[in-house]
């Protein structure tokens, strides 16, 4: 327990609703505390999580803890069990759960380094418990090495703790907290970074965490929104975990959902496995089935069989040609003709036809199935045939009796002109159930196929389950440029290394850029969403002022050459990595180049939110800008210092420096060149208007095309 605090909501000794004792503070948090108590009816120890004043009363947060408490329906020793949620006279919410006695992973990873045996351990029964939510439709959505707690100090015992953000995926559930980001960036799954969860999102997690408790130290996961999606994409780095641990993290963290573990449930199952090691029991085979001869009946009824063929064989001697040739026993010759068909049960038939992965050839071309007769065989040919582009082999039906329904045959056929326009497809008929996946070219032709075969479905009653991807095959990133130029408004919207070949299906699109007006990224994956098929996008689209736009609409697509901007608080020389600085704070700038990039111009200013740019360098004082001659070079990298601290700025007043002040309070964007000539005509003022600098700056990109080798920019925030 921590020291309390005159602010506490509640404070040793008070009891609860008459029942819960309080014996002192676990921990606060930004919304509310946590404090052990006891139940002075059982004297069982409990936590009590409790909401501050100005939140009890928002039915947002209320709706938070009272889905918090439903994860009581969750019984399994790994998962912490909830009791009640109550409401004090005085207005303040609280929640009651299981007190789990013992440290976090985060409190072991700081005293020492788990080993790999105790993280299988643990990675089984976080699974086991998160089997047990997953059932109950529960995603939890924040695991992390703080949030469980081996009890009693035990890896046996791990045990999930702090469901606050849990996500219901149950049908018509909503997910409290919305559908942004929830979790810690760190841990978290790729598909959570566009506020999409999932049962398999908790096992990224688990696997980020154990990766995290095995290194030591917290996976780093980019220092803006743009780096953070694009790390997520990736696959953590596993070199020289132990197997079969790396092999688990591997597995629970593959950054694509389909190659990732499929669900808890099989977590277990393989880590229980790995624990319990080798099998020493030999192989074991099924007995031999026991053969019991019937000799009595089984004989006789063959006999009688033979009789009875015998019988006909003499009839139809007896009763001549003139009966035959004139249709009297053609009803019987049928007859015996479809007894002698065999009996198949399912009926089925499975055809599958399209373009190779490359988009050029045939790929897996076949048809197998059933037909009544050779008329309905050979409509299924036909219609096979019409879908391929290629006719069945010989044999590719088989004659059998067993249709489910008189209809069968017909509808079987009449499924491939309903799968027109499908590039690679697959059909599935089993009985009355068909099952069709496929590839449509489009959006657009997707919805038209997938019409087309709910109404061959209900015409010819076939329970229908459908698999169709939307293409394209492959989506040719000028296609999606296209777009996005029609869209900009400040500065070019760009895709974040978009592959040269195309983007497969499934890939995700990553785009970057500046707004003048909010919810730009919403237009812009409505915008897309016809030409990318069946694709994610990924925007990390930032809200700019009109000045900060002003600039940046002249500026075109710029390579970077790994130049970058420093943001870091003067007074502690430490970085600010999220760009915001508050009232009276000291902003300090630094621009960062390899060190091995030896040559260039460096052109550094400062777009300001007055309608102002400051020009940082060169300025009246320092007219080098030659980066061999600038800053120093620290650990491979050249640090050029722009804007300074208030302490330098005393020692020599000819250094810049910037104070946050009520004035300032806005967004101001740094912006650096590396050139290999002068980027200027003549030197810039100390301080110009937007419209002065764009103009200039505009005409200069224009009149030295390529002089820009290197660039980049950052936004720095004031706030109160």
């Amino acid at each position: 327990m921590i020291d309390a605090l005159p602010g506490d909501i509640f404070h040793r000794g008070q009891v609860l609703n008459n029942t819960y004792e309080i014996e002192g503070v676990l921990g606060r948090g930004g919304t509310g505390e946590v404090y052990r108590a006891r139940n002075l009816i059982s004297g069982r120890i409990v936590a009590i999580k409790a909401l501050n004043a100005q939140f009890s009363g928002q039915d947002g947060y209320i709706e938070l803890m009272k889905r918090e408490e439903q994860m009581r329906d969750i019984r399994d020793d790994a998962v912490v069990r909830y009791t009640e949620c109550s409401r004090m006279d005085q207005g303040h919410v609280f929640l009651v759960m299981d007190y789990i006695a013992g440290p976090s992973i985060a409190d072991e990873m700081l005293r020492r380094r788990l080993e790999p045996r105790e993280l299988m351990i643990i990675a089984h029964r976080v699974a086991e418990g998160l089997v047990a939510a997953h059932k109950q439709g529960i995603v939890h959505r924040d695991l992390s090495p703080d949030n469980i707690i081996l009890r009693d100090g035990s890896p046996e015992k791990a045990t999930i703790i702090d469901f606050g953000i849990a996500k219901d995926t149950g049908e018509g559930a909503r997910t409290i907290v919305g559908n942004d980001f929830a979790g810690k960036y760190e841990y978290a799954a790729p598909e959570q970074m566009e506020g999409r969860a999932e049962p398999k999102s908790d096992l990224y997690a688990l696997g980020a965490l154990l990766l995290a408790a095995w290194k030591g130290q917290v996976p780093f996961a980019g220092m803006t929104p743009g780096e953070m999606i694009r790390r997520k994409q990736d696959r953590l780095e596993t070199g020289g975990v132990p197997e079969p641990l790396k092999g688990l993290i591997d597995w629970l963290t593959e950054p694509s959902l389909a190659q990732r573990a499929p669900s808890a449930a099989a977590v277990v199952e393989q880590v229980g496995k790995a624990l319990k090691g080798p099998s020493t029991e030999r192989s074991r085979t099924a007995p031999p089935t026991k053969v019991t001869s019937r000799i009595g009946g089984g004989a006789e009824r063959r006999s009688r069989g033979g009789h009875w063929a015998l019988g006909l064989v003499v009839l139809l001697a007896v009763a001549g040609g003139g009966a035959w040739f004139g249709g009297l026993l053609q009803p019987l010759v049928e007859t015996v003709i479809e007894e002698q068909l065999p009996v198949v049960t399912p009926y089925t038939l499975t055809a599958a036809g399209g373009a190779g992965p490359d988009g050029e050839g045939p790929k897996a071309v076949g048809l197998r199935g059933n037909a009544p007769d050779a008329v309905a065989a050979e409509a299924i040919r036909a219609g096979f045939a019409g879908l391929a582009g290629r006719a069945a082999a010989d044999g590719a039906v088989t004659l059998a009796q067993g249709m489910p329904t008189p209809g069968w045959a017909t509808g079987a056929a009449a499924v491939f002109p309903a799968a027109q326009g499908l590039e690679d497809w697959r059909i599935e008929i089993s009985d009355m159930t068909a099952r069709i996946s496929g590839l449509a070219p489009s959006v657009g032709a997707g919805s038209t196929i997938r019409a087309a075969l709910e109404a061959w479905a209900a015409k010819h009653g076939f329970a229908l389950k459908l698999d169709l991807a939307n293409g394209p095959r492959v989506l040719d990133p000028a296609a999606v440029q296209d777009v996005l130029d029609g869209m900009a408004n400040c500065g070019p919207l760009l895709q974040v290394e978009p592959p040269v070949d195309g983007y497969p299906l499934g890939a995700t699109i990553t785009i970057e850029g500046a707004a003048l007006v909010p919810d730009l990224d919403v237009t812009i994956s409505a915008a897309l969403a016809g030409v990318i098929g069946d694709r994610k996008v990924v925007t990390s689209i930032e809200l700019l002022n009109q000045n900060l736009c002003a600039v940046r609409s002249v500026l075109p697509p710029l390579p970077s050459n790994a130049l970058s901007v420093w943001l870091g608080h003067g007074a502690t020389g430490e970085a600010n990595l999220v760009g915001v600085f508050t009232t009276g704070q000291n902003p300090v700038v630094e621009v960062l180049i390899p060190a091995n990039v030896t040559k260039g111009r460096l052109w550094v200013m400062v777009v300001d939110t007055t309608n102002t740019v400051y020009n940082l360098l060169p300025n009246a004082n320092f007219a080098e800008t030659d980066i061999s001659k600038l800053g120093k070079v620290e650990g491979g990298t050249r640090r050029v210092r722009v804007l300074f601290s208030v302490a330098e700025n005393k020692a020599d007043n000819r250094l810049p420096k910037a104070e946050v002040t009520p004035s300032d309070y806005g967004k101001s964007e740094i912006i650096a060149f590396l050139t290999e000539g002068d980027l200027f005509d003549t030197r810039r003022p100390a301080d110009e208007s937007i419209g002065s600098f764009a103009e200039s700056l505009a005409k200069s990109l224009a009149e030295r095309p390529g002089t820009v080798i290197g660039f980049a920019s950052r936004i720095l925030e004031t706030r109160p």
